[in-house]
This record gives C-alpha cells, sequence and structure tokens, in this order.
C-alpha cells in the first residue's frame, strides 16, 4: 500500500527510458528520430563516459551540424526498415490463412446461430443447416444463398459462416 499513487513519480523516468530506447521497427530511438541526435543520459554525465567526458565542444558543434544534415537521411531509413518490418508480420499472420471461394450454383451449409437454433435441442443440436445453393458473389467472401425450393435466403452471407455441402 505504500507505493499506492506513486506512478505519477515515477511516470517522467518511465517515458525517457521509452523514448531512449532503439526500436525493433525503426532501428532508431524516437528520441533520435526527432531531435536528429542520440539522447545523453543522465548516468552518462553523473558517471562522465567517454562519450560525454572526451567530447569537445568545436567538435560537438560540428557532429551536432552533421546529425541535423543527415536526419533526412536516418528518418528515410526507418521507414524503409518499417516497411519491411511491417510486411514480415503480415507475412508471418497470413501463412496460415486459407482462401476459401464458393462456385455459383454449389451446395453449402449455413452455421446455425443462437437466434435460428432449435430450443428444445439442447447441446446435441444441430450446427449447420441447410444445404443452400450459392447464387451470387456479393463481393470478396460474400454470396446470396437459395434455399432447394427457390427461395432467397435473407441477407448476404460471409464465407466464415459457410462451408462446402458434399454428396
Amino acid at each position: 500500500m505504500t507505493h499506492k499513487g506513486r506512478w505519477a513519480e515515477q511516470l517522467p523516468w518511465v517515458l525517457w527510458f521509452d523514448r531512449t530506447t532503439p526500436k525493433m521497427s525503426t532501428g532508431q530511438t524516437p528520441f533520435c528520430l526527432v531531435y536528429g541526435t542520440e539522447a545523453i543520459l543522465p548516468t552518462e554525465i553523473i558517471s562522465s563516459t567517454a562519450r560525454y567526458g572526451l567530447a569537445i565542444m568545436e567538435t560537438n558543434s560540428v557532429e551536432r551540424a552533421h546529425d541535423l544534415d543527415m536526419i533526412d537521411e536516418v528518418r528515410d531509413m526507418a521507414k524503409l526498415r518499417m516497411a519491411s518490418h511491417q510486411q514480415a508480420v503480415a507475412r508471418s499472420y497470413n501463412k496460415n490463412v486459407h482462401i476459401r471461394t464458393l462456385a455459383i450454383g454449389g451446395l453449402v451449409l449455413r452455421k446455425v446461430f443462437q437466434n435460428t437454433m432449435d430450443t428444445t435441442a439442447g447441446k446435441l443440436g444441430d450446427t449447420w443447416e441447410g444445404p443452400y445453393l450459392v447464387d451470387d458473389i456479393v463481393g470478396r467472401g460474400t454470396y446470396k444463398l437459395f434455399t432447394l425450393d427457390g427461395i432467397q435466403v435473407p441477407r448476404s452471407w460471409n464465407i466464415l459462416h459457410l462451408k462446402k455441402y458434399h454428396m
């Protein structure tokens, strides 16, 4: 209970850590992408590291000007890396996706939903109903259906709720 409400005191340190940590998608820190140079951490100032302690004002000005000249290239490389990272994530996600299509005139079963389910059937009730005829392709993965008697089923149906009927 002694730590309750102290998150506000720790928030600046957490934000500083987040802004000075290189991100996997860009390969750069958000601080670097905004200001054009890497941030000097408070511990580097306190313990006088080589990067901070050996810096000379003249060379620092030259390096800072060079960093500012190169910021557009750094941002462009970060954009390229981010696009590459997004493609890799999409490829990883989509490797298990199997595209299914149905032919017009084919027979399908439709998933039974709770509002169309027979309330007396219990847990052993049908989970699929039909068969239905595919009448028309409305959009990507969306179909119009007809009963075998020729009555049109209201609304279009997504392929997630349909499966092929094999005789």
